[in-house]
């Protein structure tokens, strides 16, 4: 393989596997927020209970997610030098402001939160939490008014200078009025939410499978499917509306996911199942929903154009910066199918798990118990298809129609340096992802008082009492 094809692999690899463990402990500090807020509020010791259980696995996957995120940022200088040096200024300054304002407050507090419990008052120590909860959304905020650039360069941020052929910035605040922000930012943030609840209503399903600390799991479930239940719908409402903007900022990217290479008709049907010919720039066989497409992009006239005339438009505006405009088809639309579909199933999900544990029948239903700690998984696969979505979909790009991968990557890397760290980072997230996995499971089997548990077991004239 060579060069180009290696570090595209590298960065999807780094991008992917970080962005497992980043909605996780987004998600998971939202929810120690609320739980610790419950406490405070009702003066229940269950919820305290609930917030240090919890707050366990939202440090496990904080601490993953930072080293990742290192990695990932380390592998911009090394592989993507001509990428750095042209975006740079631009990249650079949301990038700071992120590291000095939002990661420095999201490390600090959540170091005052892990370890004053009893120290400081409880109203004192739950807005440790929120300001946690607050940092990292901040941080999300920033690194995605970069990666918004990068997808609709709008000519209000930058100019390009002649002199070095960089693009430099012109408007800080232009940046962060970019529509293409605006849209990505909460579909990430309420998809990160998701990730949270419903990580915590699936090991709550386990547990209550295993009828191991019944009313504690319950109560921790409701509260996961209550947040899976509003940000799963706010996911799909802003999913939603986003689409509406690609359809004009990238028009081939929508036109991938819904697997359209001709124009289509008024109105346009949608898409259930099919199979794109990418050799041959054809349609397969699909199974289709009548006047469904045209019905969803409802701000757009009913027809839309199709690949094969978005190619020759894109050719005609860009000339020869690339071969062609086309994008991966298949791995698009069916990982569209695959976000719509998992954040549809958790929506779905919510409502059924709430209206059985309020009826207090849910224990008793060990099938829907068991779909429910499987779908502990749901939101990582909701989040990784929509960023494959997101990046692959804009192919030939790094920066939407200003600079290409092809010009992007370091000149001076070898295929065998690229191989090499491949496979050292491939053992590395391996064995991060293995650990964090283990730990979190074995925090989930010895349960929110394994403490207490250990202590009365103890023999209070043994060597382990003093």
């Amino acid at each position: 393989m060579d060069v180009l094809t290696l570090a595209r692999i590298q960065f999807g690899m780094t991008t992917v596997f970080h962005f497992l463990f980043v909605p996780l402990s987004i998600g998971l500090g939202l929810a120690v927020a609320i739980m610790e807020t419950m406490y405070v509020v009702k003066k229940d010791k269950v919820y305290k209970d609930m917030a240090k259980f919890w707050g366990k696995i939202f440090l496990l996957s904080f601490a993953v997610g930072v080293v990742t995120g290192i990695i990932q940022e380390f592998q911009f200088g090394m592989n993507w030098s001509e990428y750095s040096r042209f975006m740079g200024d631009i990249f650079g300054a949301p990038l700071a402001v992120e590291a000095l304002l939002a990661f420095f407050m999201e490390s600090t507090f959540i170091g005052l939160w892990a370890f004053t419990w009893d120290k400081v008052s409880p109203k004192l120590h739950v807005v440790f939490m929120w300001l946690v909860a607050l940092g990292s959304t901040l941080s999300a905020l920033w690194i995605l008014a970069a990666n918004s650039f990068m997808q609709n360069p709008s000519k209000e941020i930058f100019s390009i200078n002649e002199v070095t052929g960089r693009a430099e910035l012109e408007s800080f605040g232009a940046l962060l009025k970019n529509h293409q922000l605006w849209l990505e930012f909460p579909h990430v943030i309420f998809g990160a939410f998701v990730t949270g609840g419903f990580i915590i209503a699936g090991i709550s399903a386990w547990k209550m499978l295993r009828k191991e600390d019944t009313v504690f799991f319950q109560k921790s479930m409701k509260i996961g499917l209550v947040i899976g239940l509003i940000f799963s719908v706010a996911t799909i409402a802003v999913g939603h509306e986003q689409t509406q903007a690609i359809i004009e900022d990238q028009p081939m990217k929508f036109a991938a996911t819904e697997g359209i290479y001709q124009d289509t008709e008024d109105p346009a049907p949608w898409k259930l199942i099919g199979l794109m010919d990418e050799k041959n720039r054809t349609e397969g066989p699909s199974i289709e929903i009548p006047y469904l497409l045209s019905i969803l992009g409802s701000s757009h006239e009913g027809s839309f154009k199709g690949m094969n005339t978005i190619n020759e438009e894109l050719k005609e505006k860009y000339g020869d910066k690339a071969n062609d405009y086309y994008v991966p088809v298949n791995a698009l639309f069916w990982s569209f199918r695959f976000m719509a579909g998992f954040g549809s199933l958790m929506a779905l999900l919510s409502v059924v798990g709430l209206f059985l544990l309020r009826k207090e029948k849910l224990q008793k239903m060990k099938w829907l118990l068991v779909i429910m700690a499987l779908c502990t998984f749901a939101p990582f696969i909701a989040n990784t298809s929509g960023w494959l979505i997101t990046e692959l979909g804009r192919y030939p790009w790094t920066v939407y129609g200003l600079f290409t991968i092809a010009d992007s990557v370091s000149p001076s890397v070898t295929a065998g340096q690229l191989m090499f760290s491949n496979i050292m980072f491939f053992l590395i997230f391996a064995l991060l992802g293995g650990v964090l996995v283990f730990l979190i499971q074995r925090t989930a089997k010895y349960g929110p008082y394994a403490e207490e548990k250990e202590e009365e077991t103890i023999d209070p004239m043994s060597k382990e009492a003093f």
